[in-house]
């Protein structure tokens, strides 16, 4: 199968169209880079071939990147260091043939060009990029625990200066044509018509085949080393800011740093040599195999509707009902307009509804304001929400989403309302977090057609979708409302129902954990820390504000009303809550009041008079040990949720910990933190942190039989998912 046409045209000119087949987009598989090097070797040993346009044969998309497929198993394949080095170098050899065979090459650029794509374009002598808005280029290799390593650290700084290229390596940025080519990424942008004439013209005004870095005088732009004039901000102030969002989980970032440093001091050909070594190390570790396969691979396969039941015809929601106008409904019709529903925004006053349909229009204002969108767009998307308080609206409806207070009776009442408006083919969804969906669908009188649709707040900006099916739920309406959250998007995750499901469940093991802390006498500072610095967002007590203890608290009433007994762990922290809501009157963030202070002028802190209601010890543990409690607690939830068949295998686990609970990234989730640690080095932790700290942290006998088996979450054949 071919992945590379070579054709030459009347004026000596060699046009190499990639064309990856059974791709959607073209990466770099070892057929490529091999079909690529025999083509550069024709055109160089060709004295009739005057130069070469390399160019994609899939519209809309050049080059996506490396195969990160197959770079998802190294680590498991026990590639070291040296051999991930060799791997980089191999690429960077060919890219570094193309500039200095003697021919000029041109990049005619026809749609994204990312990772390798990117770093393949800079090896060109000309680039021109197609003039559309979606032809991003970019170099993410970070986002996903590596580094460009085929030449991407040292072409991009000696190109456009060290200063502009650094934000681009450590954030993973995707730039638009015109930006590129403000940048200096790109010569030229072109429409598509017109682009691979634009890079025929310029090879034929018999340019040089000679880069800018390998004229004798070339200098970096801006300077290199420590005494370029931004040698202070970039590498001094640049090391520090990494150090402190990295906090040493994440090894790509200062890998980065260390070969822009040291690469841009000497010849690029001992540049590139830097740069696979910086990026063998990191191919060799765990970090980038669990970033690539949660981030990547298994996220890129939820996406795609992978849990969808088959034989279920393919489904659309034209008409959607959204029940509650509060910050949930609203977020929830704002999404759904955005991806082409009719929303029917439903409160229990018509006021309540109009309400919620400001704080939409709100915000698309401040999209306008901002360039994001267009008048006309926002105003579209507003004309697609209906607000109302008519039970009688919501005729016509595909799909409901019950987004009202967590309240048993008040979510039955308005069941019972939209069941008896809505066609008999309709599917019901609540979005709760906490109750379970096969008590809250005894109030309809279609349970099969009764499922949890559980968003995250906010919702414009979170991406996962946790699908909660209950005893009665039928694959159908698991299809159509996977089907839903493919049409916003999103990213779906399917569990069994129980108390808390899984996401709920997990994160209360977090933040419950952070209030225990309290009890045990540890620094309120210290807990927050030791959070953050494990990798989460935010501490417990923080991001316990922004949830309101009151709402924390009420749900703890729910559950001693439901009879639930304390087999459920996630109520460790409850005297806290009692005592700061009930007796220190401090509910939260939304009050003005919670374990923070909240000025009106000025960032929030913590409460001073939390150390005379919790005392601290005189004698703290070190922040290692706070770490390893909010790391283990979750990890360990999980796998009693595994266990207990909430969350039927590893993949939905680990997306559902990271995009939904802010579990770290750096672990790939939950579950693979404990393939990582090692079943039975975790199982060993976990006893040492019951003895310490309660019976909590106790592995079960199941967990413990996996460790003395040795099994993992992640079975051998099933890395990739």
């Amino acid at each position: 199968m071919t992945t590379l046409n070579f054709e030459t045209d009347s004026n000596g000119l060699a046009v190499l169209s990639i064309d990856v087949q059974g791709r959607p987009m073209n990466v770099l598989t070892p057929e490529l880079t091999q079909a690529l090097a025999d083509a550069v070797e024709r055109i160089a040993g060709d004295a009739t071939i005057k130069g070469a346009v390399i160019t994609s044969g899939k519209p809309g998309a050049f080059i996506a990147g490396a195969d990160l497929k197959d770079l998802v198993t190294a680590f498991d394949r026990g590639i070291d260091a040296a051999e991930g080095a060799k791997a980089s170098y191999e690429l960077s050899r060919l890219f570094r043939r193309i500039e200095t065979c003697g021919k000029p090459f041109a990049a005619a650029i026809n749609g994204l060009a990312l990772g390798g794509g990117l770093e393949l374009c800079l090896a060109c002598h000309y680039r021109v990029l197609l003039d559309d808005p979606k032809a991003v280029v970019g170099l993410p290799e970070v986002q996903v625990g590596l580094l460009p390593g085929a030449g991407g650290t040292q072409r991009l700084p000696r190109l456009i200066g060290i200063p502009a290229a650094l934000p681009l390596l450590l954030q993973g940025k995707q730039v638009k044509p015109a930006e590129a080519q403000k940048l200096g990424i790109v010569h030229a942008l072109a429409p598509a018509d017109t682009i691979l004439e634009a890079a025929k013209t310029w090879l034929l005004q018999s340019p040089t085949a000679e880069q800018p870095w390998d004229n004798k005088k070339f200098r970096v732009p801006g300077g290199a080393g420590p005494s370029a004039p931004h040698a202070a901000q970039t590498f001094v102030a640049g090391n520090a800011l990494t150090s402190s969002m990295t906090n040493g989980n994440y090894p790509a970032p200062p890998a980065i740093m260390s070969c822009v440093f040291e690469g841009t001091q000497v010849p690029i050909d001992v540049g590139l040599r830097i740069e696979s070594k910086y990026f063998g190390k990191l191919l060799a570790s765990p970090v980038a195999r669990n970033m690539i396969r949660t981030l990547f691979v298994n996220k890129g396969a939820a996406d795609k509707l992978a849990a969808r039941p088959a034989g279920v015809p393919k489904s659309k929601v034209q008409k959607l009902g959204v029940l509650g106008a509060g910050m949930m409904g609203a977020g929830i019709a704002h999404v759904s307009a955005k991806a082409g529903m009719d929303v029917v925004l439903l409160d229990s006053t018509l006021e309540q509804a109009e309400k919620g349909k400001a704080g939409i229009a709100a915000q698309q204002a401040k999209l306008v304001a901002k360039g994001r969108t267009t008048q006309d767009k926002a105003d579209a998307l507003l004309a697609k929400i209906t607000a109302t308080d008519d039970y009688a609206r919501l005729e016509g409806c595909d799909l409901i989403v019950e987004a009202v207070f967590e309240k048993r009776e008040i979510k039955a009442d308005v069941t019972r309302k939209a069941e008896a408006v809505i066609p008999a083919t309709a599917t019901f969804g609540s979005n709760t977090s906490t109750l379970p969906i096969t008590g809250l669908a005894q109030a309809s009188s279609r349970p099969k057609q009764f499922i949890g649709i559980h968003f995250f707040s906010p919702v414009e900006k979170m991406p996962l979708v946790e699908i909660i099916v209950g005893e009665q739920t039928s694959q159908e309406t698991i299809a159509r409302t996977l089907d839903y959250v493919g049409q916003l998007k999103k990213t779906p995750i399917v569990v069994r129902d129980f108390p808390g499901f899984f996401t709920s469940r997990v994160f209360g093991t977090f933040t419950q954990e952070g209030l225990r802390m309290l009890l045990d006498g540890i620094e309120p500072a210290l807990i927050e820390s030791g959070a953050r610095l494990a990798g989460f967002p935010v501490g417990p007590l923080a991001v316990s504000d922004e949830v309101t203890l009151s709402l924390q608290q009420s749900i703890f009433k729910q559950q001693d009303a439901d009879g639930l007994d304390d087999k459920y762990r996630g109520r460790i922290g409850r005297p806290v809550i009692d005592k700061m809501v009930d007796e220190l009157k401090r509910p939260g963030r939304r009050f003005g009041a919670g374990f923070y202070d909240y000025p009106e002028n000025g960032p929030k802190a913590l409460w001073p008079g939390l150390a005379e209601a919790f005392p601290p010890k005189a004698e703290q543990p070190d922040v290692a040990e706070i770490k390893a409690r909010f790391l283990t607690i979750m990890a360990l939830e999980t796998a009693r949720c595994f266990e207990e068949g909430v969350v039927p295998d590893a993949v939905g686990a680990d997306i559902g910990s990271i995009l939904g609970i802010g579990y770290p990234a750096w672990t790939g989730g939950t579950l693979s933190y404990i393939d990582t640690v090692g079943v039975g080095a975790f199982v060993a932790e976990c006893r040492r942190l019951a003895q310490a700290w309660g019976p909590r942290f106790e592995p079960s006998e199941w967990l413990a039989a996996r460790a003395d088996k040795g099994e993992t979450f992640y079975p051998a054949a099933a890395q990739q998912g």
